[in-house]
């Protein structure tokens, strides 16, 4: 008697760019494309330049700041209903962007216990050491990072005019690290539906 196929996951794309004139549209169409052709993998793309959060958190036992729930509304169910996780970035000053640290930080219970993957732009370190410095903020979050990433290195001249990856390394190891993601995500998912995860 056959297993009947594992229903797909739910991955969101948490996109952290939100500077104008930005790459990260680029970057984050190509990966989605990459998880179009996948019959285990769901995407749901969370751009924070169109879902915007609060950047002031309220005190201890406050309330929270004028229309801070509804912007929190647009995402926190998203990522709370994902399976896994990609994080595209580009790098600021060796690091991550504020933006998604502040997504992040707004953020607890929806990062346990699920895997995390990244995709990486920028010129010659191509996003690096801000996947290394969030390798560290995941795992105080308890979520697990993928090994494998997916990075641009001079990240302009890896796209042509129409936005296509002219790249075929970067394919290559976008597979790869999709698959990673699907065999943590899985066992992961399937983790959690026997035993709720502690933290």
């Amino acid at each position: 008697m056959s297993t009947p196929p594992a229903e797909p996951l739910h991955v969101a794309v948490l996109v952290g760019s939100t500077r104008e004139g930005r790459f990260a549209p680029v970057v984050t169409k190509w990966l989605a494309g990459h998880l179009d052709q996948r019959d285990d993998l769901r995407g749901d793309v969370v751009d924070l330049a169109e879902t915007p959060l609060p950047t002031v958190f309220a005190a201890f036992g406050q309330q929270l700041p004028s229309g801070a729930e509804e912007q929190l509304a647009l995402v926190s169910p998203r990522l709370a209903a994902a399976d896994a996780f990609v994080l595209v970035t580009p790098e600021y000053n060796h690091s991550f962007p504020a933006s998604l640290k502040n997504a992040i930080d707004w953020h607890n219970e929806q990062w346990h216990g699920k895997p995390v993957a990244f995709v990486s732009y920028g010129g010659r370190s191509g996003g690096l050491r801000a996947v290394e410095h969030l390798r560290v903020v995941m795992a105080e979050l308890n979520a697990t990072t993928i090994r494998n990433t997916v990075s641009f290195h001079d990240a302009w001249s890896r796209f042509d005019a129409d936005g296509s990856c002219t790249d075929p390394a970067a394919d290559t190891a976008a597979k790869e690290l999709l698959d990673q993601l699907a065999w943590w995500g899985h066992a992961l998912r399937d983790a959690r539906s026997v035993r709720r995860y502690v933290a």
